[in-house]
């Protein structure tokens, strides 16, 4: 199934997309009991399909992506957090935050994980999973590599650096996450053009790995990398400006499209 979060007089609310079209409200909490009822919905408004408890991104999760930084690919997963207040929308803007001059895309994966998950094997892994989604992980490079001390979070975590959607697609549906293509575009020109098969560490070792000794709640994200084309690694580097439009498709999940602003 396909899950949409959207706003309604009485605030934010699942439905799902039915196969022949409709959208049918969701009655209850998508993380316990709920049921899908003959209720038809017209969403005014589309959110990011879930709230996270938790925002864990991975880095240098593509080996070319690894190489065009010049960095070598790690024997673990190498992970960061993003704030839950980075979080944004489907459609809404991404802010260029005053303090940076350096901003990058970088379209990726995410895991959405449905129930508390600890020391989970990789063989149960996507039993822990309730679904997938788009995200583009927005990063400040000057704060990344120069200005922040070696530490990613500042950098990853300016309001709205984090959209996500537009749909939570059940594991179901999307039996084989490893091998989805993956296209992110700026203004409509392809910047990153890839498929989760050539992930270093695939989903199950992600979720295995960040959950050993340590608890995942329902509703932690998992941003799980991005391939090469990223700005930073142009020459020159092409770093985001007010009035560029990012959009990534990824196979089977749909397209997320963010405008790019300046931060009033």
């Amino acid at each position: 199934m396909r899950y949409i979060r959207h706003l309604t007089p009485d605030g934010p609310a699942w439905a799902t997309l039915t196969s022949d079209g409709d959208t049918k409200a969701i009655a209850g909490d998508l993380f316990g009991e709920h049921t899908i009822t003959d209720q038809h919905v017209t969403p005014s408004q589309v959110l990011a399909p879930i709230a996270p408890t938790n925002i864990i991104g991975i880095g240098l999760n593509y080996r070319k992506h690894a190489d065009e930084g010049k960095k070598n690919v790690p024997e673990r997963p190498m992970w960061f957090v993003k704030t839950t207040g980075a979080l944004q929308h489907p459609g809404e803007p991404i802010l260029l935050p005053a303090s940076s001059g350096k901003v990058d895309y970088e379209g990726e994966l995410a895991i959405v994980i449905g129930r508390d998950a600890k020391n989970v094997s990789p063989e149960n892994a996507l039993d822990y999973v309730l679904g997938f989604t788009i995200a583009i992980d927005v990063s400040a490079r000057d704060w990344q590599f120069e200005l922040g001390g070696g530490q990613f979070n500042h950098a990853k975590s300016f309001d709205t650096f984090c959209p996500l959607g537009p749909f939570l697609v059940d594991p179901a549906e999307c039996p084989n996450p490893d091998n989805l293509k993956l296209t992110t575009r700026v203004n409509g020109e392809i910047r990153q053009d890839s498929t989760t098969a050539n992930m270093v560490f695939d989903v199950r070792t992600l979720i295995s790995f960040l959950s050993t000794d340590r608890t995942l709640p329902a509703g932690t994200v998992i941003l799980t990398g991005t391939p090469e084309g990223v700005g930073y690694a142009r020459t020159p580097p092409l770093w985001l400006k007010a009035g560029d439009v990012i959009q990534v498709d990824i196979e089977g999940l749909g397209s997320l499209s963010n405008p790019v602003v300046a931060a009033s």
